[in-house]
Parts: structure tokens; C-alpha cells; sequence
């Protein structure tokens, strides 16, 4: 199992590399750290929960931890549930 460290800003700036390095994680389990995020956008948001549907879709595992609070926050603000980007359906 891979552990991806996300940046601490997750914005505009760093949504075409972090959609570029999931889809060289696409087809095996991977745990995303976002202990280090103090900002997430709504891009990057996006881009997490396409590649929870991805992982779901494909039986693997995405798991979301350790988290920051900003994180935390983040998704209370928007109204997404830590259930909505994340798949432990793994085969």
C-alpha cells in the first residue's frame, strides 16, 4: 500500500499534478495524508472525490488519514463527508 502526502495548499496550483500522481497510484490501494493540508479548495476537493469514485469503482482501497483539522473543517464547509472520499472496499 502506497501513502500519498498531499500539500499543504490544495488549490488551483496543485490540482493537475495531484490528479496526475493519483492516476500513477489508479489500480492498487492507497492511503492519502493530509496531516499538512491548511488549505483545501474547491478543485482540489473535486479531485478527491473523482478518485474515491475511481477507487470505489475498482475495488481498491483509499483511505484518507492521518488528517489535519483544516482538513477537517474544510469538508464540514463543504458539505462532503469523510465517507464520500474515501473506499475501503478492497478486494
Amino acid at each position: 500500500m502506497t501513502t500519498l502526502p498531499l500539500d499543504p495548499k490544495l488549490d488551483l496550483t496543485k490540482v493537475a499534478g495531484l490528479t496526475d500522481t493519483l492516476r500513477s497510484h489508479k489500480g492498487s490501494d492507497l492511503v492519502i495524508d493530509a496531516a499538512e493540508v491548511s488549505h483545501l479548495g474547491a478543485l482540489g476537493l473535486q479531485v478527491l472525490v473523482s478518485a474515491a469514485k475511481t477507487w470505489r469503482d475498482s475495488g481498491h482501497s483509499l483511505t484518507i488519514s492521518p488528517r489535519s483539522e483544516a482538513f477537517d473543517e474544510a469538508l464540514g464547509i463543504f458539505g462532503v463527508s469523510l465517507d464520500d472520499l474515501q473506499s475501503t472496499e478492497a478486494a
